[in-house]
């Protein structure tokens, strides 16, 4: 048996901006972006060295809007691994991407916890 996690869905409060986050500051690739009617659409953005996608999904209602930022319950839900710390931590930090705190080095590699525009928290990691 072969397995792979596809995606993970981000719910969030536009798509365009969610595109021009993801594709322009992190670089990752528009994988898909279909109508699906309706206001609906399916958008996958992947990382740039491969891995899962994310399937960016407008909030509908008000519980996806209460959701948004906030889906792993204020905890780290998300994990962009890097070959580079320093290149990577650099150009973000030049693009404006929020840090919450200095780079530290762990047991399992240098990492920086950091937010999407939207909120959701992201560790920024090497592994060693």
């Amino acid at each position: 048996m072969q397995q792979t996690l596809h995606a993970v869905t981000l719910v969030v409060p536009d798509y365009d901006d969610a595109i021009a986050f993801y594709t322009r500051t992190l670089r990752f690739r528009l994988t898909q972006d279909v109508d699906l009617g309706g206001g609906k659409r399916w958008v996958l953005v992947t990382p740039p060295g491969g891995g899962a996608g994310l399937v960016l999904a407008k909030a509908d209602g008000a519980d996806q809007q209460a959701a948004i930022g906030n889906q792993t319950g204020g905890r780290v839900g998300f994990f962009l691994s890097t070959d580079d710390f320093a290149r990577d931590h650099a150009d973000m930090r030049a693009k404006g991407v929020l840090f919450e705190e200095a780079p530290r080095h762990e047991p399992y590699g240098i990492v920086a916890v950091w937010q999407d525009p939207f909120g959701n928290r992201w560790d920024l990691i090497q592994f060693t």
